[in-house]
């Protein structure tokens, strides 16, 4: 077996896996809430800064980079505009259609995404992925948040008394946005020239399986699956979404506006990606019916990990 092919097996190992384990926990009472979240802090201010620094320290320094901004805006936005005005009239309580809205606009870039492109292309994919995904952690502040709290307030009839310059202080200057300067430093070390020691390859070889446990462990922790099959039906629409609808689009975008073939195919496999776990804590922290989000996201990776990625992996080798 070559090694493109034996790393198909971090699918399992690095996604499916942790998740079982950490469904596991969760019903025989062996983790309580308290170290899950301060799991998913270290996560995000230590693991993820230091893969982001050592990715874009290699990252090809190209034209095609301005694209991944846009690339980035346009795959929160696009599925969003879709999944609103085709689906999301569906749900009549104001509550039911905010989880949806959020669940059709944010995916698993970060963790999902950047696991398979790294099976494929190694720290070049992985380095594109984190830029993308910056840019939907970006309109999760910008655009996510305040539509769950305009959908909670239609749905009440209050007006919640929030100071809007604090709330947005810290969204973008926390510990949680370190990562960025982690790539700023990347791309600082790449653009003059300095060449990354051979023996930080191998640690970040290591840390990519290590971010995966750490990001996809507490996500099995929250799921239950009663939950799950109860709106299996109602979110059943996000499929089409996800795994045809978006794809077409960003199919052409890659197609006709990109040079790089790694980025192309990048770009298309962060088209299929899952709904996030970011649309389940933003349905809850805005106390839209966050159930629904919870089911998307079960279902769409299940989809996803089973049946699109293996076909995804063969097609783009």
């Amino acid at each position: 077996m070559d090694s493109l092919n034996l790393r198909l097996l971090f699918v399992f190992t690095d996604l499916v896996l942790p998740l079982i384990v950490g469904y596991t926990l969760h019903q025989r009472h062996l983790v309580n809430d308290k170290a899950i979240t301060k799991l998913i802090k270290f996560n995000i201010v230590v693991i993820s800064t230091v893969l982001s620094l050592l990715s874009f320290w290699v990252i090809p320094l190209s034209w095609d980079l301005l694209w991944v901004p846009a690339c980035g805006f346009l795959l929160v936005l696009v599925p969003g505009l879709i999944g609103t005005v085709l689906f999301a009239r569906r749900f009549p309580d104001m509550l039911d259609r905010g989880a949806y809205i959020a669940s059709s606009m944010l995916t698993n870039l970060g963790t999902l995404g950047g696991v398979c492109a790294f099976i494929l292309y190694n720290e070049v994919g992985f380095a594109y992925t984190q830029l993308v995904g910056t840019c939907q952690n970006f309109l999760l502040c910008l655009i996510v948040f305040p539509m769950a709290q305009y959908c909670y307030m239609k749905a009440t009839n209050q007006i919640r008394k929030t100071n809007r310059l604090h709330m947005l202080r810290e969204m973008f200057l926390s510990w949680n946005q370190l990562c960025v300067v982690g790539m700023f430093l990347g791309l600082l070390l790449n653009g003059f020239g300095v060449e990354r020691p051979a023996v930080l390859g191998t640690a970040f070889q290591g840390l990519v399986h290590v971010g995966a446990w750490i990001a996809m462990l507490p996500v099995g922790f929250l799921i239950e699956l009663q939950q799950v099959k109860k709106y299996a039906r109602r979110v059943a629409s996000l499929n089409i979404l996800r795994f045809v609808i978006s794809p077409a689009f960003f199919w052409g975008i890659g197609h006709f506006f990109i040079a790089d073939p790694v980025f192309r195919n990048t770009l298309l496999i962060l088209s299929f990606c899952p709904t996030a776990v970011n649309a389940v804590l933003s349905s809850k922290l805005y106390h839209l019916n966050y159930n629904i989000a919870t089911s998307s996201f079960f279902i769409t990776h299940a989809v996803f990990l089973f049946f699109i990625y293996p076909i995804l992996f063969f097609l783009l080798k």
